[in-house]
């Protein structure tokens, strides 16, 4: 559960609030369908925007906490993003305004969806763990995955979950529908047994969106020659992403390579 949602669903038990959601936009805003706050007496969990967007939205939803018979039939609200409202993104956002309490957490509970992109990672070295304290901080739902046992921390965020798997790529056939695969182990050979049984499940099913190798165009392509003697055609390999991360972030610390492979599963994604 994201630390927003928790403390939101833990305030609820204890007062009313007005659930602020975007139920649907148009053109450019600032974001995404599903989006929420919840508004309370004194405070805020989460947000919509900002802006003149949110500071309007937070005072429509305080006058339904107070009760006033104007605005409690107004559960939709369509706003026009434009110079009127000091924001020109252009687009038009429709808010749900929902006034909830203690008997409704639990149903909010479901329905408030963490959202969170599935991601399996494979390698437990330095990058790896750079990479968990980076994506555990974004919408991903992250398995980490190595072959080795001791390798995973005491602690992990809640999101992740650890695996130990061996022989290692005996872990694929098993990840989420939809997962973005991150390949980066101790050696080059569990790195292409690895690839070769991600290519063999796009095959079957092609549910992995991402595939991304760490490592150089050298690397690549070796693992290229050698996956082409395995029977992989040149349109299947297309679908392996190597080297990772962003064009033009050249630094090889750990913490930057797992901004920049972020970064790139991130783009992937709000494309």
């Amino acid at each position: 559960m994201n630390e927003h949602k928790k403390v939101f669903l833990v305030r609820l038990h204890k007062e009313a609030a007005v659930l602020v959601q975007v139920a649907a936009t148009e053109g450019s805003v600032p974001r995404e369908t599903g989006t929420w706050m919840a508004v309370f007496a004194d405070g805020v969990v989460g947000t919509i925007g900002g802006g003149h967007l949110e500071y309007q939205a937070i005072a429509s939803a305080r006058q339904r906490l107070q009760g006033l018979p104007a605005v409690q039939e107004e559960a939709l609200s369509r706003v026009v993003l434009g110079p009127s409202l000091g924001q020109c993104c252009g687009g038009v956002v429709h808010l749900r305004f929902e006034t909830v309490g203690a008997e409704d957490a639990s149903a909010l509970g479901m329905r408030l969806g963490d959202n969170l992109w599935p991601v399996a990672l494979f390698g437990g070295g330095h990058v790896g763990h750079a990479l968990v304290e980076v994506l555990s901080t974004l919408p991903f739902a992250l398995t980490w995955i190595d072959s080795r046992d001791g390798i995973f921390p005491e602690v992990v965020p809640e999101q992740v979950i650890c695996e130990q798997s061996d022989p290692v790529q005996r872990a694929v056939p098993f990840l989420a529908p939809g997962s973005r695969v991150l390949i980066m182990s101790f050696s080059h050979a569990e790195d292409l047994d690895i690839v070769a049984e991600c290519l063999k499940r796009q095959r079957e099913k092609g549910d992995l969106p991402y595939i991304g190798l760490i490592g150089s165009k050298t690397k690549w392509a070796t693992f290229r020659h050698r996956l082409v003697a395995r029977g992989f055609s040149d349109q299947e390999l297309a679908q392996v992403t190597c080297p990772i991360g962003l064009p033009g972030i050249r630094g090889k610390e750990p913490e930057v390579i797992a901004v920049s492979v972020a970064a790139q599963l991130l783009q992937g994604i709000v494309a």
